[in-house]
């Protein structure tokens, strides 16, 4: 009998979500199909379960044989946000204790590696292919050398002036500073911090900067421009960094911060040093910059599996 009476929850349960709530007829399929599964798992066990008495820890167990089965934490963590809507309204048509999906959490979803470009596709990407007596690639070529250079986000990027001024009614977010050849930068929670800038990114802002005033319009602090004199937007350099690399034929799907993600564990590579990374990237913990380390431990596999007579005798 508890087969049948499953099946009636779960049928009182989607009508609920269909003719109450209202919810389109694939959202309440969808829900259907994890709370089939649901009670087949309660089926499964070795005394069949009626879903009113399923407890913490069968859910748990549940929740472990999906995981078991190769399924993304995304996916598990639908299915129990589905089972814990279906006992909440359980709980509303029948006495129970407590929700038994409460306190269950699905595994931690692993954290993705950050796309790098190899130190060769980097630097080809921002010296190559560009022509500085042009202003859009002049400008272009500023933009990518400093990217590259400092590993700055795009919205820092984008607020950059000409110089740091502070009039009436504007104050610079981020600057270039030759003289100690640093940018200035305002990251997230309003945190200024400077950033070297290398010897290849300052000569391509410099070479920008004297073709910038004949297209400047109502912005006369801006320090990159579109092609209607206005400050870039984030969208735009996208698109020219974009089209940049498709022209130049590097394959990978490259954005600003593809860059970025370069520029952090290039450094990383050459230096060693996490904290200076951090530093640089302007991380407020460095759990954040830590997923680099991955990265770097990639380059020196790669590096082992190139030169090391044992590793080199494995994979042949």
């Amino acid at each position: 009998m508890s087969a049948e009476h499953n099946r009636a929850h779960l049928d009182g349960y989607l009508d609920y979500l269909k003719f109450q709530r209202r919810l389109a007829e694939l959202s309440v399929a969808s829900y259907g199909r994890d709370l089939v599964e649901l009670q087949q798992f309660c089926a499964a066990l070795p005394v069949p379960a009626a879903l009113p008495s399923v407890t913490l820890v069968q859910i748990r167990q549940f929740t472990i044989a999906l995981h078991s089965r190769g399924l993304n934490p995304r996916s598990i963590a639908r299915k129990l946000s589905a089972w814990r809507g279906f006992f909440s309204w359980l709980a509303q048509q029948l006495p129970m204790a407590q929700n038994p999906v409460d306190g269950v959490k699905p595994p931690k979803r692993k954290q993705a590696l950050p796309k790098a470009l190899s130190a060769d596709d980097a630097v080809q990407l921002v010296s190559v292919g560009m022509d500085p007596a042009q202003s859009t690639h002049s400008c272009n070529q500023a933009m990518f050398e400093l990217l590259y250079s400092s590993g700055l986000r795009v919205s820092e990027l984008t607020s950059l002036d000409v110089r740091h001024v502070q009039e009436t009614g504007h104050t610079s977010a981020g600057w270039i500073d030759f003289d100690d050849h640093t940018v200035k930068v305002t990251g997230k929670g309003s945190k200024v911090r400077s950033v070297p800038v290398g010897q290849p990114a300052l000569t391509a802002i410099l070479s920008w900067l004297t073709l910038r005033g004949s297209l400047v319009k109502n912005d006369p602090h801006a320090l990159f421009l579109s092609e209607r004199g206005t400050r870039i937007s984030a969208r735009v350099l996208q698109l020219r960094l974009k089209a940049h690399a498709q022209k130049i034929g590097i394959p990978s799907d490259v954005h600003p911060h593809v860059l970025r993600h370069s520029f952090a564990s290039h450094v990383l590579q050459s230096s060693g040093d996490l904290r200076a990374v951090q530093e640089m990237l302007g991380h407020a913990a460095i759990t954040s910059t830590q997923v680099y380390t991955a990265l770097d431990f990639m380059h020196l596999a790669k590096v082992y599996d190139a030169a090391h007579p044992r590793a080199k005798k494995r994979n042949e």
